[in-house]
């Protein structure tokens, strides 16, 4: 008696990457080498996400800081507590009273916020040197209107 074979479909090595896969290892190589540049300033990834928020929005609050850094409301406590302790942002209550303090960035924390941009730009040099400025203004044009298609707030 002779064992039975299963035939396995094969996979085409043709096929390309499903968009969303290559999305997801750009943020994560991205994220590897932010860490590590960031690392140099002693400032973690969600910090410089914190500062980056509070450059364009002033009197934000931890739990809106930790939605937009995708980390929990303790986390992102934590890294506030830290940011303030070394002078690079300032919580003052908010303006309707309560519990909630409003975090804003202090003339230090923008200084440092400049240095951090300045990697970023590094790394983004470095991701798009073989892309035309054609192709990246649609590029960045593109995933704008996917980020935006797939916020919490858009109907479905």
């Amino acid at each position: 008696m002779t064992p039975r074979r299963t035939t396995r479909p094969r996979l085409s090595t043709a096929q390309a990457p499903r968009l969303s896969y290559l999305v997801y290892r750009l943020e994560r190589r991205i994220r590897a080498h932010l860490d590590d540049a960031l690392s140099e300033l002693g400032v973690t990834t969600p910090a410089y996400m914190a500062l980056s928020e509070l450059r364009t929005r002033d009197g934000v609050s931890s739990a809106e800081l930790a939605r937009i850094a995708f980390v929990t409301p303790q986390a992102m406590n934590l890294v506030v507590r830290d940011l303030e302790q070394r002078g690079l942002i300032r919580r003052d209550p908010h303006p309707g009273g309560g519990r909630v303090l409003c975090a804003r960035l202090t003339r230090e924390g923008l200084a440092l916020l400049r240095r951090c941009d300045r990697l970023l730009d590094d790394i983004e040099q470095a991701m798009l040197a073989e892309i035309d400025a054609p192709t990246r203004e649609t590029l960045v044009n593109g995933l704008t209107v996917c980020a935006r298609a797939l916020r919490p707030d858009t109907p479905v």
